[in-house]
C-alpha cells in the first residue's frame, strides 16, 4: 500500500475530484460534517480555516492506494477502517475530515481530504508530510495484513533478476543454435527465440546499442547482463562481419531493411578485439 499526502489550498476543486461520480466515488468515511456537496464541504471547512489567517495551504490531501490485488478484495467497511487508522497513525484525530474510494481503472484507492485547522484554530504541522504519509500507509498495511511497499519492490525486483536471467539465457541459446554474423541476424535469431530487440539509433544515424524486450519487460543491454552491451554482442559475432569492420572505419550496417553506422567508438573498440584475437591465434584477416 502506498500513501501520499501534501497540503493544499484549492479546497474545493480537489474536493469535487474526490466527489467525482465517473470515478464511482463512494464516500467512505465522513467526521464533523454534515454537507452533501464539495461547495457545501468547502464551505464547512473555511469556517475553522478562517481562524488562522497565517496558514494558505490549509487543507490536507492524501491518497491511500493499496495494491490492485489487495483492492480487488477490500470491502467498503475495510476501506473505512484504513482510512481511520491512517488518520490515527498521521495523529490528525477530531478534525473535520471526509474520504472518497475511486474505483475506476481497477485499482481501488482513497481520496481522503482533512481540515488543516482544529477547532481551535491551530494548523496542523505538515512538515514532511509526504514521508509521513508512506510510513502511515506501511503501518496500516502491516496492521491489516495488506501488502506493503517493501514487499511489492521486493518481489519486483526477484522478478526483474529472474527476466533479465532468460533474456541472457535466450541470447546464449541464439549465439550457439544461429550463430549469427550480422546484428540484423542477431535481431531476427533472438526474436525466433522469443526476445524483442530493439536498436536504439542516435540522430547522426548510428547505431548505439540495444534494448531487449520480453515478458512485458524492457532494457538495456547492460541492465540485463555486462556481456550484453553492444560492442560485447559485436565481439562475440565477429567473422566475416568482424573483418568488415576492421576494413571500413565508419561501417554500416543493415537492420530490418534500414542501413545505420556504428558509432567510431564501438567500430574501434571491435576492431581492437579483432585485430588482438586474430594476433593471438594466427590468422589471416586480410588486412
Amino acid at each position: 500500500m502506498i500513501g501520499k499526502g501534501k497540503s493544499i489550498s484549492h479546497t474545493r476543486a480537489s474536493m469535487a475530484y474526490g466527489w467525482n461520480q465517473e470515478k464511482d466515488a463512494e464516500i467512505v468515511l465522513k467526521e464533523f460534517l454534515h454537507g452533501d456537496s464539495p461547495a457545501e464541504i468547502t464551505q464547512e471547512f473555511k469556517m475553522l480555516q478562517d481562524q488562522n489567517y497565517h496558514c494558505s495551504k490549509n487543507t490536507l490531501s492524501f491518497v491511500i492506494s493499496p495494491t490492485i490485488e489487495d483492492g480487488k478484495r477490500l470491502e467498503t467497511r475495510e476501506l473505512q477502517a484504513i482510512t481511520k487508522r491512517f488518520i490515527h497513525e498521521m495523529k490528525l484525530g477530531e478534525r473535520q475530515a471526509i474520504a472518497f474510494v475511486h474505483q475506476d481503472k481497477d485499482h481501488k484507492h482513497i481520496h481522503l481530504y482533512v481540515n488543516r485547522i482544529d477547532f481551535n484554530g491551530v494548523a496542523y504541522n505538515d512538515s514532511f508530510i509526504g514521508k509521513r504519509s508512506q510510513l502511515a500507509a506501511e503501518k496500516v498495511a502491516e496492521t491489516m495484513g495488506l501488502t506493503t511497499v517493501k514487499q511489492v519492490q521486493f518481489e519486483k525486483e526477484f522478478n526483474l533478476r529472474e527476466i533479465r536471467t532468460e533474456i541472457k539465457r535466450r541470447h546464449d541459446l541464439t549465439m550457439k543454435q544461429f550463430k549469427p554474423k550480422s546484428f540484423d541476424a542477431y535481431l531476427k535469431a533472438m526474436e525466433t527465440n522469443g526476445v524483442k530487440v530493439i536498436p536504439t539509433i542516435n540522430n547522426q544515424n548510428k547505431l548505439q546499442g540495444f534494448r531487449f524486450e520480453f515478458d512485458g519487460h524492457n532494457l538495456k543491454g547492460s541492465e540485463v547482463h555486462r556481456n550484453m552491451s553492444l560492442g560485447n554482442i559485436g565481439k562475440q559475432m565477429l567473422g566475416k562481419y568482424g573483418a568488415s569492420i576492421i576494413k571500413d572505419s565508419n561501417v554500416s550496417v543493415k537492420l530490418a531493411d534500414k542501413v545505420v553506422n556504428l558509432t567510431p567508438n564501438l567500430a574501434l573498440k571491435i576492431t581492437k578485439f579483432i585485430i588482438k584475437r586474430a594476433i593471438d591465434k594466427g590468422i589471416d584477416i586480410g588486412y
